[in-house]
């Protein structure tokens, strides 16, 4: 146990991290570890791999995903901001060598192989994204004159036409999503609201008619026609599993899905461990979310406050994303369940999330006390 007389950076850590949210963070982790036993063992058997290849890579994976998280939570806000700067450089400069020298899979260029190691640079990017337009809102609030919001307009007009270019319009609706969140946060102007949500609203036309893939998930969608496979065996793996559950490793949408231990890893947690398991998993990432737009509402800083909200922001609505399409709420989108699924780049860019959050929102008691100060002698306030 750590001792609060320490003053040490470890003792430091311990006694100023939000341990509520350090909790929630491994807690998802440790669910989404034991739902890779129930999901991956069928899907590696039925590629021609040995049962627990997949777990073994995800416990793999699991170890440097939660040390990217503790090592990232010491960082400073100025720490985090200088990082999210060379995180989003290298992962713009990857995903535009993705478009050239990228792996294709399905029609799309997102993978830039490194050794043995596939990297889809774009899940990171996603995180530093965040910091560095919340730094760019935050510097415009304090000086005006500063251009932050129009520097966050070009930034996220580099992000998305990288996003498109893959394409991936699934990542495009979500960054988006969070950046709009942020802006309006930072105070947008009505107009720009009314011009950019006019703009996404003709982006979603153009994608159905610019690319058919987006079309077709569309019309399956709205018409039920064509091949719904997934979605439809997905759909009847949550009705079958009803409030408790068949069982662990009962479940027979592991051995049909291909995606099961990434895309439609909730669908095989509801088969197996019922409505209710799910309900509570859901529950958990409400939690997440709340706490952290609370957390936001409560911040003096304005960096700090759009960070740690749009940070939740995008934890939130990425869950909201792959359950609806679990659900068949959604049209099919393929993106992971947050800390749960399967995948080393979506595990270890979520734990860079994760930590700049922690980061954000350590209590910095000495930090106060210098702003307080600072306004006592802004505003000609004496001392007590």
């Amino acid at each position: 146990m750590v001792s609060r007389v320490d003053r040490g950076a470890l003792a430091d850590w311990f006694w100023t991290i939000d341990r509520f949210f350090l909790g929630i963070f491994i807690l998802l982790l440790g669910i989404g570890f034991m739902l890779s036993f129930a999901a991956s063992p069928a899907v590696a058997t039925r590629i021609g791999l040995e049962p627990f290849h997949f777990v073994k890579r995800h416990a793999a994976f699991l170890i440097p995903a939660i040390a990217v998280m503790i090592g990232i939570s010491f960082l400073t806000p100025r720490q985090v901001r200088r990082t999210a700067v060379i995180i989003l450089v290298v992962s713009l400069a990857m995903m535009l060598f993705a478009l050239f020298f990228g792996v294709e899979v399905k029609g799309s260029r997102r993978w830039v192989n490194l050794a043995s190691l596939s990297i889809q640079p774009s899940e990171f990017m996603k995180p530093a994204f965040v910091v560095v337009c919340a730094w760019l809102f935050a510097e415009h609030a304090r000086q005006p004159e500063i251009p932050g919001n129009l520097f966050a307009i070009i930034l996220f007009g580099i992000v998305a036409s990288l996003l498109v270019a893959q394409p991936d319009l699934g990542q495009t609706i979500l960054t988006s999503a969070v950046w709009a969140g942020m802006f309006f946060m930072a105070g947008m102007p009505w107009l720009w609201i009314f011009v950019l949500g006019g703009m996404g609203v003709g982006g979603l036309f153009s994608a159905y008619y610019v690319f058919p893939h987006v079309a077709l998930r569309i019309d399956k969608f709205l018409t039920g026609e064509g091949d719904t496979f997934q979605v439809d065996t997905a759909r009847e793996a949550i009705v079958r599993g009803d409030w408790f559950g068949v069982g662990p490793g009962e479940g027979i949408v592991k051995r049909i899905i291909p995606d099961a231990h990434t895309d439609f890893i909730f669908s095989v947690a509801a088969e197996e461990f019922g409505i209710i398991f799910c309900m509570a998993l859901v529950f958990i990432f409400a939690v997440l979310v709340l706490r952290g737009l609370s957390h936001a509402y409560r911040e003096k800083n304005d960096f700090n406050r759009f960070a740690v909200a749009g940070l939740v922001l995008q934890i939130g609505i990425q869950s909201i994303i792959n359950v609806g399409v679990n659900l068949q709420l959604l049209p099919a989108k393929g993106m992971t369940l947050p800390l749960i699924s399967y995948g080393g780049s979506s595990m270890i860019a979520i734990c860079v999330t994760a930590g700049f959050i922690l980061a954000l929102t350590r209590h910095r008691p000495e930090k106060r006390m210098q702003e307080r100060s600072l306004f006592r002698v802004t505003h000609g306030i004496p001392a007590e």
